[in-house]
């Protein structure tokens, strides 16, 4: 039981990490992560809404009719959305403009759907309480790195905070002289960054 538990969390750290090996969530992974802190701020809002939702979805799933499932676990996610979202506007403000509309997106994130309707419905809250944890901080880590890549591209630099406590500064990586890529931080940068970490994950085995 214990090394089930510890699969159905690690999974989602490598094996079935959402945005590089299932291809899932693009929307956020391209629009947020324009720095590593918006990535993060993204990762940990979805994290707690795929957290919350795969325990009650887990909770309710004897009860919900099967014709009406995925019409009750879009409410479910939707409640904690604005859980969220109203958390974000009390206590990270920052994050909350920067991430604009996408903390409401996450209600028809594929990720968050698809984790209640194939796990949680079929499983019991400490085996997706596990997966809900492994796919959400997978999903943050991939985030906070293609936001990484393309703010030290964009500007030579990494600065930020993490909801106005955590804060870090790495100034000048590539030295004084380095002309910043400004296009890595454009709407097509995203897309070429991510290509091409797409393309390095492929050339690393999944298992």
């Amino acid at each position: 039981m214990a090394k089930s538990i510890a699969q159905e969390f690690t999974k989602g750290l490598w094996k079935e990490i959402a945005p590089f090996r299932l291809v899932l969530g693009l929307c956020p992974v391209l629009g947020v992560t324009t720095s590593m802190k918006n990535g993060i701020g993204m990762g940990l809002a979805t994290t707690f809404v795929l957290l919350c939702s795969n325990i009650l979805v887990s909770l309710l799933r004897k009860v919900i009719p099967s014709k009406v499932r995925i019409a009750c676990y879009i409410i479910i996610i939707a409640s904690f959305v604005i859980v969220v979202e109203q958390m974000l506007q009390a206590y990270a403000y920052d994050i909350y403009k920067s991430l604009g509309v996408f903390i409401p997106l996450i209600v028809v994130n594929c990720i968050v759907l698809g984790r209640a309707e194939a796990f949680a419905s079929k499983n019991g809250v400490v085996p997706s309480i596990a997966d809900g944890l492994g796919i959400g901080i997978g999903f943050t880590l991939s985030l906070a790195a293609l936001g990484a890549v393309r703010e030290i591209l964009g500007t030579g630099a990494l600065e930020g905070d993490i909801f106005g406590h955590l804060a870090y500064h790495v100034p000048n990586l590539f030295g004084a002289s380095f002309e910043p890529f400004a296009f890595a931080i454009q709407a097509p940068g995203a897309f070429v960054c991510l290509g091409l970490m797409l393309c390095l994950m492929n050339l690393v085995p999944s298992k």
